[in-house]
């Protein structure tokens, strides 16, 4: 059989951990892989991510909830675990999780088919052997291309980094004086590391609900009703 004649797939090259590609060359690439296979393009580097542990599933799993219990109120906002995004034209990642305005309420992102494109205004990473890419070369790409508020919760140590855009920067958000972190973009979206390590679901979602229960929540909700075509609860 001549190599015109093999399925398409089968001429399309594999990807390899370390290679260099532009985003379009990584995504044909990435489709063409077998079932299962993970991949992602950080600053035009192919990297593929490390198996994931139970820790940082439980972490996912509780922060998930705490994002959904969020936006559960609002059509305008929308989020995900493990999405594609595409970045920019080399950077195409599939974060643990994210929260986003949608498009039609004023969001920064957009559809590209069945992928989102643009920078989510939330990205959360939980890090275990993947720290240092996630402090270091993926919070490039998310500050480069945009993201306007960037978490990282490590695994070991158990910490909390949470960036907010100043600028052309993603500058650290530090805790409040009682240690509970706030979104600034998200107002009323509270984080208590505390709850969170220590698997306090009520003490998490709790402290949630006293963020959802402030004026400055409603105040955004209102907001966001402003922008879409029809209301957003």
């Amino acid at each position: 059989m001549s190599t015109v004649d093999l399925p398409r797939k089968q001429t399309i090259p594999p990807l390899i951990e370390g290679q260099r590609l532009d985003r379009a060359s990584f995504h044909e690439r990435y489709e063409a892989m077998p079932p299962g296979a993970r991949f992602e393009l950080i600053g035009g580097v192919v990297v593929m991510p490390s198996p994931v542990g139970r820790t940082h599933g439980d972490f996912v799993r509780d922060l998930a909830g705490w994002t959904c219990h969020y936006s559960r109120r609002i059509k305008a906002l929308t989020g995900g675990s493990d999405s594609t995004v595409f970045l920019d034209a080399i950077s195409e990642t599939q974060p643990d999780l994210h929260l986003r305005i949608k498009p039609e309420y004023g969001g920064h992102t957009h559809h590209e088919g069945k992928f989102i494109a643009g920078a989510p205004e939330l990205v959360v990473e939980v890090s275990a052997s993947s720290k240092a890419n996630d402090l270091g070369p993926k919070f490039e790409d998310y500050r480069r291309c945009g993201v306007l508020e960037y978490l990282v919760v490590t695994c070991e140590p158990e910490e909390i980094h949470w960036f907010v855009r100043r600028g052309d920067q993603l500058e650290s958000l530090p805790p409040g004086v009682d240690g509970l972190y706030r979104s600034e973009v998200f107002p009323g979206l509270w984080l208590d590391p505390i709850a969170l390590f220590s698997e306090d679901l009520d003490s998490l979602f709790g402290t949630l609900d006293r963020g959802l229960a402030t004026p400055e929540y409603a105040a955004f909700a209102a907001e966001l009703i402003s922008r879409g075509p029809k209301s957003a609860f």
